[in-house]
């Protein structure tokens, strides 16, 4: 099979017909064998009864529906996991993005090898107190992974078959699929500039807080990439920094006061002195994140996935 589109939704029942009906006539017009996968995230509307009907007429859709609303992240993730097509596309439900992107997309990653294609929607229908925000994560994340993307929560993505079998989506990291793909080993990610529609029917399903959790889900794939099999190299390295920073603070009160003593100077006890209990915060916080590392490193060890690498290719 050559494409699997994976369409998680919620509450789009009014787009629905229109959006198979579309993705169904590009294929037609370029002989691509493919599959739609719509994952219906807990709606509440007629969604479900609207995918139904629809799959009398076209044989292609495959459907999933949750019990409760999960988010975005996990319906992709349920979407990946059922996806057989060769080239693996993501998109919106809410006719924003434009299924006449899906052929160039295609044969970015079939063609041309990318194992990534990001959207980039650079004129934008969205308000202002959608767009500023994201032009704020999507220059967190390009400094913090290192892949230079300009929109990084583009809904219109392009994967290869191999990307989508190696990654876990889950929390609110569907917005950082690049970054989660290259600390799996997928380097080959690309942009694209593509169409972004006005809304058409209904209102945005997401609010502010995808911005708190979206930051907190970017700092947890910066960590367990880059520490996940090393704890030790992260809290022990803060840990053992901060004992000794504690340490030369505490050897400089008790070098002052002794200097102040051998010349018969006045002196305060060391507790009367801010700098002791800085010392004293530094070395207790610097022990406790010492062994927590330790603690981890343990737990990392025990782990059953603990051996467990990407092998790319094989020769025997």
């Amino acid at each position: 099979m050559d494409i699997s589109v994976v369409v998680p939704l919620y509450n789009e029942d009014e787009s629905l017909p229109e959006l198979i009906a579309w993705i169904d006539d590009v294929m037609q017009k370029h002989n691509f064998s493919y599959e739609a996968i719509f994952i219906d995230d807990g709606s509440t509307d007629r969604s479900w009864q609207v995918i139904t009907e629809l799959k009398l007429r076209f044989a292609s859709i495959r459907a999933i529906k949750f019990r409760r609303n999960y988010g975005k992240s996990a319906a992709l993730n349920v979407g990946f996991a059922a996806a057989q097509g060769d080239v693996v596309i993501t998109m919106d439900a809410d006719l924003q993005d434009s299924p006449d992107e899906i052929p160039a997309l295609y044969s970015r990653i079939k063609d041309e090898g990318y194992d990534v294609i990001s959207g980039w929607k650079k004129k934008r229908y969205d308000p202002i107190t959608k767009t500023i925000p994201t032009k704020l994560f999507n220059a967190a994340t390009r400094k913090m992974s290192g892949i230079q993307l300009n929109d990084f929560n583009c809904g219109l993505k392009a994967y290869r078959h191999d990307v989508i079998k190696t990654i876990e989506v889950y929390g609110e990291m569907h917005r950082y699929i690049p970054v989660l793909a290259k600390w799996a080993g997928f380097s080959k990610i690309g942009e694209q500039v593509v169409e972004h529609r006005a809304r058409k029917y209904g209102v945005t399903k997401f609010g502010l807080s995808r911005f708190i959790n979206g930051f907190l889900d970017l700092m947890s794939i910066f960590f367990v990439g880059k520490f996940g099999k090393r704890p030790m190299h992260f809290f022990g390295s803060l840990g053992v920094l901060s004992f000794f920073l504690g340490i030369i603070m505490a050897i400089y009160i008790m070098v002052e006061k002794q200097v102040h003593i051998w010349n018969n100077l006045p002196y305060r006890n060391s507790t009367d002195q801010p700098l002791f209990y800085l010392a004293l915060v530094a070395i207790v916080v610097g022990s406790q994140m010492f062994l927590a590392g330790f603690v981890a490193e343990l737990v990392g060890r025990n782990a059953p996935e603990r051996n467990q690498y990407l092998i790319e290719k094989e020769i025997n």
